[in-house]
């Protein structure tokens, strides 16, 4: 049975949460403000610009509050101002306190981007797809003060197959808007049938660091082909080749074993790749970017650069030091 309109109150930061924040403009849920990350440096001019989130709900003529700390009374105060039923907390960036949690009248709702209790934390995109994960989803949970381990009100899963982190975010971003909706729709039913999280089965989603995507060579082709497409767009993985430090945006791994020659070098290249031997195989680059220049296919680059990808050359994880 379909509910009353909620009085909403909206958090969220990137473009996967203004997907979200898009549906319930368009849904029969009112809603009373949107939060969001103070405006951040971007580009390289490192102007301060707004989050998708804050330039949607602006657009929609929304109050839009921008607090540095949602732990101070202050913040608190204006929050329960709204007098909110739910606040809807997608990748909002802030740690909700209990005292926070604790103000709208029906609790707060999370969107997860990933099949709880799998996943928990700040990265379950990349690390499904790095781990090699078959099936990933999204999970309606609701909000308690630990990290991610509210009890569930509904999921949806999908497959990871060949996906990188850019396109598995943008299918999850298209998964996630309507399974809030059916769940604020009918909040009462999805409320009474929550499931707890077994947290024996949880794993935790790590932040990435721009170090991780340092390619070594040494390691097995599978890892290193589901680590290139798991942090692509962001922070795309990495190899230094005579002296210069290029991006791997797109790779496959082939079929038989490694050749003799050791792990990072070049095998051969031609328009279907740059294919490098690897700890237990070989990995064919498809798609990659040199210093100052935009990411191109394996062809175009050895057209214009075709020295530099001569076979017998060798990847390395850094930098050549002079001896």
């Amino acid at each position: 049975m379909s509910g009353a309109p909620l009085r909403l109150v909206f958090a969220g930061t990137p473009e996967f949460a203004s997907a979200h924040l898009a549906a319930l403009l368009e849904s029969k849920h009112q809603l009373q403000a949107v939060y969001t990350q103070p405006d951040r440096p971007a580009g390289r001019g490192r102007k301060l610009q707004a989050s998708a989130v804050k330039q949607l709900a602006l657009e929609a003529g929304l109050p839009v509050c921008q607090p540095h700390s949602l732990k101070d009374a202050q913040a608190q105060a204006q929050l329960r101002d709204w007098r909110a039923d739910v606040m809807v907390v997608v990748a909002y960036g802030l740690i909700l306190p209990q005292a926070v949690l604790d103000i709208p009248a029906r609790g707060c709702l999370n969107v997860h981007a990933s099949l709880l209790p799998r996943w928990r934390g700040a990265a379950p995109i990349q690390r499904a797809i790095e781990a090699g994960d078959e099936r990933t989803g999204i999970t309606i949970m609701r909000m308690d003060a630990g990290l991610d381990t509210g009890d569930m009100l509904a999921s949806a899963s999908c497959p990871v197959a060949a996906h990188s982190g850019a396109s598995l975010h943008d299918a999850l971003a298209q998964l996630g808007p309507p399974l809030l909706l059916s769940v604020l729709d009918d909040l009462d039913a999805h409320l009474a049938a929550a499931r707890a999280q077994d947290d024996a089965a949880a794993t935790y989603a790590h932040k990435i660091s721009k170090a991780e995507g340092a390619i070594d060579w040494s390691g097995d082709v599978l890892t290193l082909e589901r680590r290139i497409r798991a942090f692509n767009p962001f922070p795309v993985c990495h190899s230094w080749l005579d002296g210069e430090r290029l991006r791997l945006w797109q790779a496959s791994s082939l079929a038989g074993g490694p050749a003799a020659s050791a792990p990072g070098t070049i095998l051969r290249a031609d328009e279907r790749g740059i294919v490098v031997n690897c700890g237990d195989g070989r990995l064919a680059l498809t798609e990659l970017q040199l210093p100052g220049g935009k990411r191109l296919p394996a062809g175009e680059l050895l057209r214009a650069r075709g020295e530099l990808f001569a076979p017998g050359k060798r990847f390395a994880a850094a930098p050549e030091q002079d001896t």
